[in-house]
Protein backbone atom coordinates (compact mmCIF):
# COMPACT_ATOMS: atom_id res chain seq x y z
CA UNK A 1 0.00 0.00 0.00
CA UNK A 2 3.19 2.40 1.03
CA UNK A 3 4.60 1.79 -2.83
CA UNK A 4 1.22 2.85 -4.37
CA UNK A 5 1.01 5.69 -2.09
CA UNK A 6 4.62 6.77 -3.08
CA UNK A 7 3.96 6.34 -6.70
CA UNK A 8 0.24 8.08 -6.25
CA UNK A 9 2.13 10.81 -4.72
CA UNK A 10 5.26 11.07 -7.07
CA UNK A 11 2.77 10.80 -10.20
CA UNK A 12 0.19 13.66 -8.81
CA UNK A 13 2.83 15.83 -7.91
CA UNK A 14 5.01 15.81 -11.05
CA UNK A 15 1.55 16.34 -13.24
CA UNK A 16 0.89 19.26 -10.59
CA UNK A 17 4.34 20.81 -11.53
CA UNK A 18 3.59 20.31 -15.45
CA UNK A 19 0.29 21.82 -15.60
CA UNK A 20 1.99 24.95 -13.47
CA UNK A 21 3.88 25.30 -16.71
CA UNK A 22 0.90 24.87 -19.30
CA UNK A 23 -1.02 27.23 -17.14
CA UNK A 24 1.75 29.85 -16.83
CA UNK A 25 1.85 30.00 -20.77
CA UNK A 26 -1.38 29.82 -22.12
CA UNK A 27 -3.73 32.79 -20.85
CA UNK A 28 -7.12 30.87 -21.62
CA UNK A 29 -6.84 27.56 -19.49
CA UNK A 30 -9.01 27.93 -17.12
CA UNK A 31 -9.86 24.30 -17.22
CA UNK A 32 -6.31 23.63 -16.57
CA UNK A 33 -5.98 25.51 -13.19
CA UNK A 34 -8.94 23.64 -12.24
CA UNK A 35 -7.37 20.14 -12.63
CA UNK A 36 -4.07 22.27 -10.95
CA UNK A 37 -6.05 22.04 -7.94
CA UNK A 38 -7.33 18.69 -7.89
CA UNK A 39 -3.95 17.42 -8.70
CA UNK A 40 -2.84 19.63 -5.89
CA UNK A 41 -5.44 17.69 -3.69
CA UNK A 42 -4.61 14.63 -4.94
CA UNK A 43 -1.33 15.26 -3.71
CA UNK A 44 -1.98 16.12 -0.19
CA UNK A 45 -4.11 12.83 0.14
CA UNK A 46 -1.32 10.54 -1.10
CA UNK A 47 0.81 12.29 1.29
CA UNK A 48 -0.91 11.80 4.45
CA UNK A 49 -1.02 8.10 2.98
CA UNK A 50 2.23 7.94 2.35
CA UNK A 51 3.34 9.85 5.80
CA UNK A 52 3.75 8.38 9.13
CA UNK A 53 0.83 10.59 11.13
CA UNK A 54 3.05 12.00 13.36
CA UNK A 55 5.05 13.67 9.84
CA UNK A 56 1.26 15.04 8.55
CA UNK A 57 0.10 16.43 11.84
CA UNK A 58 1.38 20.39 10.55
CA UNK A 59 -0.11 19.75 7.66
CA UNK A 60 -3.60 18.48 9.01
CA UNK A 61 -3.34 21.94 10.89
CA UNK A 62 -2.94 24.30 8.59
CA UNK A 63 -5.41 22.51 6.45
CA UNK A 64 -7.92 22.85 9.00
CA UNK A 65 -7.45 26.37 9.96
CA UNK A 66 -7.40 27.20 6.00
CA UNK A 67 -10.72 25.43 6.16
CA UNK A 68 -12.00 27.33 9.25
CA UNK A 69 -10.94 31.13 7.75
CA UNK A 70 -12.61 30.25 4.26
CA UNK A 71 -15.62 29.14 5.81
CA UNK A 72 -16.53 32.04 7.78
CA UNK A 73 -14.71 34.58 5.47
CA UNK A 74 -15.44 33.00 1.73
CA UNK A 75 -18.01 33.83 -0.50
CA UNK A 76 -17.49 30.94 -2.75
CA UNK A 77 -15.50 28.38 -1.01
CA UNK A 78 -14.98 25.87 -3.60
CA UNK A 79 -13.13 28.36 -6.10
CA UNK A 80 -11.11 30.05 -2.92
CA UNK A 81 -10.22 26.01 -2.60
CA UNK A 82 -9.04 25.70 -6.42
CA UNK A 83 -7.57 29.02 -6.16
CA UNK A 84 -5.71 28.06 -2.33
CA UNK A 85 -4.37 24.81 -3.41
CA UNK A 86 -2.73 27.03 -7.19
CA UNK A 87 -0.81 29.36 -4.12
CA UNK A 88 2.69 26.90 -4.37
CA UNK A 89 2.85 25.98 -7.98
CA UNK A 90 6.18 28.19 -8.37
CA UNK A 91 7.80 26.77 -5.53
CA UNK A 92 6.56 23.01 -6.43
CA UNK A 93 7.38 23.21 -9.56
CA UNK A 94 11.06 24.62 -8.88
CA UNK A 95 11.66 22.07 -6.18
CA UNK A 96 10.53 19.23 -8.33
CA UNK A 97 14.11 20.38 -10.59
CA UNK A 98 16.37 21.80 -8.44
CA UNK A 99 17.52 18.23 -7.17
CA UNK A 100 18.84 17.39 -10.44
CA UNK A 101 21.35 19.42 -10.33
CA UNK A 102 23.20 17.20 -7.74
CA UNK A 103 23.17 14.58 -10.47
CA UNK A 104 26.04 16.39 -11.86
CA UNK A 105 28.06 16.91 -8.48
CA UNK A 106 28.02 13.47 -7.71
CA UNK A 107 30.07 12.59 -11.18
CA UNK A 108 33.22 14.17 -10.60
CA UNK A 109 35.19 14.63 -7.00
CA UNK A 110 34.57 18.01 -7.72
CA UNK A 111 35.01 18.95 -3.61
CA UNK A 112 37.62 16.48 -2.97
CA UNK A 113 39.79 18.82 -5.83
CA UNK A 114 38.86 21.88 -4.73
CA UNK A 115 40.02 21.43 -1.31
CA UNK A 116 43.28 19.98 -2.64
CA UNK A 117 43.53 22.31 -5.02
CA UNK A 118 43.66 25.74 -2.43
CA UNK A 119 45.25 23.93 0.15
CA UNK A 120 47.54 26.25 0.52
CA UNK A 121 44.83 28.77 1.60
CA UNK A 122 43.70 26.30 4.44
CA UNK A 123 46.21 25.23 6.39
CA UNK A 124 45.26 27.26 9.41
CA UNK A 125 42.45 26.52 11.35
CA UNK A 126 40.39 29.35 11.18
CA UNK A 127 41.53 29.66 7.24
CA UNK A 128 39.97 26.27 6.76
CA UNK A 129 36.82 27.03 9.05
CA UNK A 130 36.49 30.29 6.40
CA UNK A 131 36.50 27.37 3.36
CA UNK A 132 34.76 25.11 4.88
CA UNK A 133 31.58 27.89 5.25
CA UNK A 134 32.40 29.31 1.94
CA UNK A 135 31.96 26.14 0.19
CA UNK A 136 29.16 25.16 1.96
CA UNK A 137 27.63 28.04 0.63
CA UNK A 138 28.53 27.26 -3.19
CA UNK A 139 27.19 23.74 -3.04
CA UNK A 140 24.24 25.16 -1.32
CA UNK A 141 23.21 26.65 -4.96
CA UNK A 142 23.29 22.71 -6.03
CA UNK A 143 22.14 20.55 -3.30
CA UNK A 144 19.89 23.04 -0.54
CA UNK A 145 19.74 21.51 2.55
CA UNK A 146 21.14 18.46 1.33
CA UNK A 147 24.90 20.65 1.42
CA UNK A 148 24.70 19.65 4.96
CA UNK A 149 25.35 15.80 5.05
CA UNK A 150 27.05 15.93 1.66
CA UNK A 151 29.66 18.60 3.26
CA UNK A 152 29.74 16.59 6.32
CA UNK A 153 30.28 13.20 5.09
CA UNK A 154 33.06 14.90 3.14
CA UNK A 155 35.15 16.77 6.01
CA UNK A 156 34.16 13.51 8.57
CA UNK A 157 35.97 11.18 6.16
CA UNK A 158 38.82 13.82 5.76
CA UNK A 159 39.01 13.52 9.76
CA UNK A 160 38.06 10.05 10.21
CA UNK A 161 39.90 10.16 13.41
CA UNK A 162 38.89 13.35 15.07
CA UNK A 163 35.14 12.45 16.77
CA UNK A 164 35.36 14.76 19.77
CA UNK A 165 33.97 16.86 21.09
CA UNK A 166 35.92 19.97 19.61
CA UNK A 167 35.96 18.76 16.35
CA UNK A 168 32.12 18.18 15.81
CA UNK A 169 31.80 21.36 17.20
CA UNK A 170 34.61 22.64 14.61
CA UNK A 171 33.05 20.81 12.35
CA UNK A 172 29.01 20.74 12.97
CA UNK A 173 29.03 24.65 13.10
CA UNK A 174 31.13 25.44 9.59
CA UNK A 175 28.41 23.41 7.83
CA UNK A 176 25.45 24.38 9.66
CA UNK A 177 26.40 28.16 9.48
CA UNK A 178 27.55 27.96 6.02
CA UNK A 179 24.03 26.82 4.76
CA UNK A 180 22.01 29.11 6.54
CA UNK A 181 24.06 31.90 5.47
CA UNK A 182 23.26 30.94 2.45
CA UNK A 183 19.39 31.27 2.36
CA UNK A 184 19.99 35.34 2.43
CA UNK A 185 21.59 35.29 -1.16
CA UNK A 186 22.08 31.92 -2.54
CA UNK A 187 19.04 32.21 -5.91
CA UNK A 188 18.41 28.90 -5.70
CA UNK A 189 17.54 28.93 -2.48
CA UNK A 190 13.54 28.34 -2.50
CA UNK A 191 13.15 30.18 0.81
CA UNK A 192 15.25 33.53 -0.53
CA UNK A 193 13.63 33.70 -4.31
CA UNK A 194 10.37 33.92 -2.94
CA UNK A 195 10.81 36.34 -0.33
CA UNK A 196 12.02 38.43 -3.19
CA UNK A 197 9.11 38.16 -5.71
CA UNK A 198 6.63 38.11 -2.83
CA UNK A 199 7.92 41.34 -1.42
CA UNK A 200 8.80 42.54 -4.73
CA UNK A 201 12.11 43.53 -4.14
CA UNK A 202 15.11 43.74 -6.24
CA UNK A 203 16.85 40.70 -7.02
CA UNK A 204 20.37 41.71 -6.92
CA UNK A 205 19.87 44.33 -4.41
CA UNK A 206 18.62 41.49 -2.12
CA UNK A 207 21.18 39.12 -3.35
CA UNK A 208 24.29 41.68 -2.47
CA UNK A 209 22.92 42.65 0.47
CA UNK A 210 22.46 39.02 1.34
CA UNK A 211 26.14 38.13 -0.07
CA UNK A 212 27.54 40.96 2.25
CA UNK A 213 25.67 39.73 5.38
CA UNK A 214 26.74 36.43 4.70
CA UNK A 215 30.71 37.49 4.35
CA UNK A 216 30.02 39.15 7.38
CA UNK A 217 28.32 36.57 9.50
CA UNK A 218 31.11 34.00 8.23
CA UNK A 219 33.93 36.35 9.43
CA UNK A 220 32.05 36.41 12.97
CA UNK A 221 31.78 32.73 12.67
CA UNK A 222 35.32 31.96 12.14
CA UNK A 223 36.17 34.79 15.19
CA UNK A 224 33.59 32.51 17.36
CA UNK A 225 35.51 29.69 16.15
CA UNK A 226 38.98 30.66 17.17
CA UNK A 227 37.91 31.44 20.62
CA UNK A 228 36.11 28.20 20.75
CA UNK A 229 39.36 26.57 20.01
CA UNK A 230 41.13 28.17 22.91
CA UNK A 231 38.21 27.23 25.01
CA UNK A 232 38.51 23.71 24.38
CA UNK A 233 42.45 24.07 24.65
CA UNK A 234 42.65 22.11 21.04
CA UNK A 235 45.27 22.55 18.26
CA UNK A 236 43.38 22.07 15.28
CA UNK A 237 46.06 23.67 12.67
CA UNK A 238 48.37 20.88 12.98
CA UNK A 239 45.72 17.92 12.52
CA UNK A 240 44.66 19.83 9.69
CA UNK A 241 47.95 20.16 8.05
CA UNK A 242 49.19 16.52 7.99
CA UNK A 243 45.44 15.43 6.50
CA UNK A 244 45.60 18.13 4.04
CA UNK A 245 49.13 16.42 3.21
CA UNK A 246 47.72 13.29 2.68
CA UNK A 247 45.03 14.38 0.58
CA UNK A 248 47.01 16.26 -2.01
CA UNK A 249 49.20 13.28 -2.34
CA UNK A 250 45.99 11.29 -3.19
CA UNK A 251 44.83 13.93 -5.79
CA UNK A 252 43.94 12.94 -9.45
CA UNK A 253 45.05 16.35 -10.47
CA UNK A 254 48.88 16.90 -9.21
CA UNK A 255 50.53 20.33 -10.28
CA UNK A 256 49.50 23.64 -11.03
CA UNK A 257 46.91 23.20 -13.39
CA UNK A 258 43.27 21.20 -11.78
CA UNK A 259 40.72 19.74 -15.17
CA UNK A 260 37.95 19.57 -12.27
CA UNK A 261 38.54 22.53 -10.67
CA UNK A 262 38.16 24.04 -13.70
CA UNK A 263 35.52 22.72 -15.04
CA UNK A 264 33.07 22.77 -11.60
CA UNK A 265 33.85 27.04 -12.18
CA UNK A 266 32.23 26.56 -15.84
CA UNK A 267 29.96 24.38 -14.21
CA UNK A 268 29.05 27.07 -11.83
CA UNK A 269 29.06 30.26 -13.89
CA UNK A 270 27.26 28.43 -17.00
CA UNK A 271 24.46 27.52 -14.64
CA UNK A 272 23.95 30.81 -12.79
CA UNK A 273 24.75 33.23 -15.67
CA UNK A 274 22.65 31.37 -17.62
CA UNK A 275 19.86 31.97 -15.33
CA UNK A 276 20.21 35.81 -15.07
CA UNK A 277 20.42 35.90 -18.71
CA UNK A 278 17.32 33.75 -19.50
CA UNK A 279 15.41 36.19 -17.13
CA UNK A 280 16.84 39.33 -19.08
CA UNK A 281 16.12 37.91 -21.93
CA UNK A 282 12.91 36.64 -21.63
CA UNK A 283 11.68 38.66 -19.18
CA UNK A 284 10.37 35.56 -17.04
CA UNK A 285 9.73 34.88 -13.56
CA UNK A 286 13.17 33.67 -11.53
CA UNK A 287 10.54 31.07 -9.84
CA UNK A 288 9.75 30.00 -13.54
CA UNK A 289 13.52 30.41 -15.12
CA UNK A 290 15.42 28.66 -12.36
CA UNK A 291 13.70 25.57 -12.91
CA UNK A 292 13.57 25.61 -17.04
CA UNK A 293 17.29 26.36 -16.96
CA UNK A 294 18.52 23.66 -14.57
CA UNK A 295 16.57 20.95 -16.51
CA UNK A 296 18.43 22.06 -19.75
CA UNK A 297 21.45 22.46 -18.06
CA UNK A 298 21.36 19.35 -16.54
CA UNK A 299 20.70 17.20 -19.98
CA UNK A 300 23.22 19.19 -21.50
CA UNK A 301 25.61 17.86 -18.88
CA UNK A 302 25.49 14.53 -19.24
CA UNK A 303 24.79 14.66 -23.42
CA UNK A 304 27.99 16.49 -23.65
CA UNK A 305 30.20 13.75 -21.03
CA UNK A 306 28.43 11.14 -23.01
CA UNK A 307 26.78 9.78 -19.88
CA UNK A 308 23.68 8.48 -21.22
CA UNK A 309 23.60 5.39 -18.48
CA UNK A 310 24.35 8.06 -15.23
CA UNK A 311 21.58 9.92 -16.55
CA UNK A 312 19.38 7.15 -17.24
CA UNK A 313 19.91 5.66 -13.52
CA UNK A 314 19.62 8.75 -11.49
CA UNK A 315 16.28 9.77 -13.43
CA UNK A 316 14.91 6.40 -12.76
CA UNK A 317 15.70 6.75 -8.89
CA UNK A 318 14.41 10.19 -8.40
CA UNK A 319 11.05 9.44 -10.16
CA UNK A 320 10.82 5.81 -8.42
CA UNK A 321 12.01 7.10 -4.54
CA UNK A 322 13.41 10.73 -4.82
CA UNK A 323 10.35 12.88 -4.96
CA UNK A 324 8.13 10.35 -2.83
CA UNK A 325 11.00 11.18 -0.19
CA UNK A 326 10.17 14.89 -0.48
CA UNK A 327 6.37 14.24 0.41
CA UNK A 328 6.13 15.90 3.75
CA UNK A 329 7.76 18.80 2.36
CA UNK A 330 5.52 19.35 -0.40
CA UNK A 331 2.66 19.05 1.65
CA UNK A 332 3.54 20.98 3.40
CA UNK A 333 3.88 23.81 1.33
CA UNK A 334 0.61 22.98 -0.62
CA UNK A 335 -1.27 23.14 3.12
CA UNK A 336 0.88 26.34 3.66
CA UNK A 337 0.00 28.17 0.69
CA UNK A 338 -3.95 27.03 1.03
CA UNK A 339 -3.56 28.86 4.45
CA UNK A 340 -1.88 31.91 3.21
CA UNK A 341 -4.29 32.50 0.58
CA UNK A 342 -7.34 32.03 3.00
CA UNK A 343 -5.54 34.71 5.26
CA UNK A 344 -4.84 37.03 2.50
CA UNK A 345 -8.54 37.18 1.97
CA UNK A 346 -8.78 38.62 5.50
CA UNK A 347 -7.45 41.56 7.33
CA UNK A 348 -5.38 39.31 9.63
CA UNK A 349 -2.01 40.99 8.19
CA UNK A 350 -3.60 44.37 8.89
CA UNK A 351 -3.65 42.50 12.55
CA UNK A 352 -0.41 41.13 12.72
CA UNK A 353 1.16 44.64 11.74
CA UNK A 354 -1.16 46.03 14.04
CA UNK A 355 -0.15 44.02 16.79
CA UNK A 356 4.01 44.73 15.97
CA UNK A 357 2.85 48.35 15.45
CA UNK A 358 1.18 48.24 19.23
CA UNK A 359 4.58 46.85 20.74
CA UNK A 360 6.72 49.55 19.25
CA UNK A 361 4.45 52.80 20.45
CA UNK A 362 4.99 50.67 24.21
CA UNK A 363 8.90 50.61 22.92
CA UNK A 364 9.35 53.24 20.98
CA UNK A 365 12.80 52.34 20.03
CA UNK A 366 12.24 49.42 18.24
CA UNK A 367 10.41 49.21 14.69
CA UNK A 368 8.78 46.46 12.83
CA UNK A 369 11.92 45.67 11.37
CA UNK A 370 13.33 44.77 14.70
CA UNK A 371 10.23 42.08 15.40
CA UNK A 372 10.22 40.29 12.22
CA UNK A 373 13.04 37.83 13.00
CA UNK A 374 11.38 36.91 15.84
CA UNK A 375 8.47 35.45 14.04
CA UNK A 376 10.44 33.54 11.88
CA UNK A 377 12.52 32.35 15.05
CA UNK A 378 9.33 31.18 16.72
CA UNK A 379 7.90 29.18 14.37
CA UNK A 380 11.15 27.74 13.33
CA UNK A 381 10.72 26.36 17.60
CA UNK A 382 7.12 24.80 16.17
CA UNK A 383 8.75 22.95 13.86
CA UNK A 384 8.36 25.39 10.60
CA UNK A 385 11.39 24.31 7.94
CA UNK A 386 12.97 27.47 6.33
CA UNK A 387 11.40 27.44 3.13
CA UNK A 388 7.28 27.14 4.59
CA UNK A 389 8.23 29.73 7.55
CA UNK A 390 9.68 32.50 4.87
CA UNK A 391 6.34 31.34 2.50
CA UNK A 392 3.87 32.57 5.88
CA UNK A 393 5.76 35.86 6.80
CA UNK A 394 6.27 36.80 3.29
CA UNK A 395 2.98 35.75 1.74
CA UNK A 396 1.08 37.82 4.44
CA UNK A 397 3.21 40.59 4.77
CA UNK A 398 2.91 40.77 0.91
CA UNK A 399 -0.89 41.99 1.13
CA UNK A 400 0.57 44.91 4.16
CA UNK A 401 1.66 48.05 2.96
CA UNK A 402 5.62 48.83 4.66
CA UNK A 403 6.89 52.18 4.57
CA UNK A 404 10.24 50.43 4.36
CA UNK A 405 12.24 49.47 0.96
CA UNK A 406 11.42 45.40 0.03
CA UNK A 407 15.00 44.80 0.02
CA UNK A 408 15.34 45.56 4.37
CA UNK A 409 12.24 43.83 4.88
CA UNK A 410 13.96 40.59 2.76
CA UNK A 411 16.68 41.38 4.76
CA UNK A 412 15.17 41.29 8.21
CA UNK A 413 13.38 37.75 7.31
CA UNK A 414 16.32 35.86 5.76
CA UNK A 415 18.06 36.90 9.29
CA UNK A 416 15.71 35.71 11.26
CA UNK A 417 15.84 32.27 8.88
CA UNK A 418 19.79 32.36 9.74
CA UNK A 419 19.25 32.08 13.22
CA UNK A 420 16.43 29.45 13.63
CA UNK A 421 18.58 27.27 11.09
CA UNK A 422 21.30 26.99 13.35
CA UNK A 423 19.61 26.56 16.52
CA UNK A 424 16.20 25.22 16.53
CA UNK A 425 16.77 21.66 16.94
CA UNK A 426 13.06 21.00 14.91
CA UNK A 427 14.35 21.89 11.78
CA UNK A 428 15.57 19.52 8.82
CA UNK A 429 19.32 20.97 8.31
CA UNK A 430 20.25 20.47 12.47
CA UNK A 431 18.00 17.04 12.33
CA UNK A 432 19.96 15.96 9.46
CA UNK A 433 23.15 16.65 10.77
CA UNK A 434 22.46 15.55 14.21
CA UNK A 435 21.42 12.33 12.27
CA UNK A 436 25.16 12.12 10.71
CA UNK A 437 27.27 13.32 13.72
CA UNK A 438 25.31 11.38 16.91
CA UNK A 439 25.01 14.39 19.08
CA UNK A 440 21.69 16.06 20.03
CA UNK A 441 19.90 18.81 18.28
CA UNK A 442 19.97 20.86 21.27
CA UNK A 443 23.51 20.63 21.14
CA UNK A 444 24.00 21.07 17.44
CA UNK A 445 21.86 23.99 17.36
CA UNK A 446 21.46 26.12 20.56
CA UNK A 447 24.34 25.10 22.79
CA UNK A 448 26.90 25.75 19.72
CA UNK A 449 25.57 28.17 18.04
CA UNK A 450 23.17 30.75 20.61
CA UNK A 451 26.13 33.31 21.17
CA UNK A 452 26.83 33.33 17.54
CA UNK A 453 22.96 33.63 16.69
CA UNK A 454 22.86 36.70 18.95
CA UNK A 455 25.77 38.33 17.55
CA UNK A 456 24.18 37.95 13.95
CA UNK A 457 21.22 39.50 14.74
CA UNK A 458 22.77 42.69 16.44
CA UNK A 459 24.51 42.81 13.59
CA UNK A 460 22.36 43.10 10.60
CA UNK A 461 20.00 45.07 13.33
CA UNK A 462 22.36 47.59 13.48
CA UNK A 463 23.08 48.21 9.66
CA UNK A 464 18.67 48.17 9.29
CA UNK A 465 18.24 50.43 11.94
CA UNK A 466 20.81 52.38 10.22
CA UNK A 467 19.51 52.66 7.13
CA UNK A 468 15.78 53.40 8.50
CA UNK A 469 16.86 56.26 10.94
CA UNK A 470 19.12 57.59 7.72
Amino acid sequence: MKLFAARGFTFSVSFYALLHFITYFYDDAAFFVFLLSVFGFLTLIFAYWLLPVKNFQLQLFLIIMSLLVLFFTSDSMWNDLIEGLTQMRELIGLLLIVPMISWVLKEEPYIEEIMSFFHNLLNKSQRFYFGLMAMTQVISHFLLFGAVPMMYRFIDSFLSEHKDEAWENFKGTAILRGFALSTMWVISIPSFIFAVEALGATLWKSMLLGFIFAFAGTLLAVAFSYFKEKDYNADFTTTLQLEIDKAVKNSRNPGYWNRDVAEFIFLFISLFGTIFLAHEISGLEFLLVIPMVILVWTCLYFLIKRRKKSFLTNNTFYLSQGIAKQAQQFSILLSAGLLIYSLNQTTVGLYVIGGMNFLTDIVPVINILFLIPFIVIFLGFIGLGPLPVIVLVAGILNGVELPYPPELIVLAITSGSVISIILSPFVMPVIILSSVNGLSGIKNGLRFNLKFAIAFYFLVQVFIQTIVLL
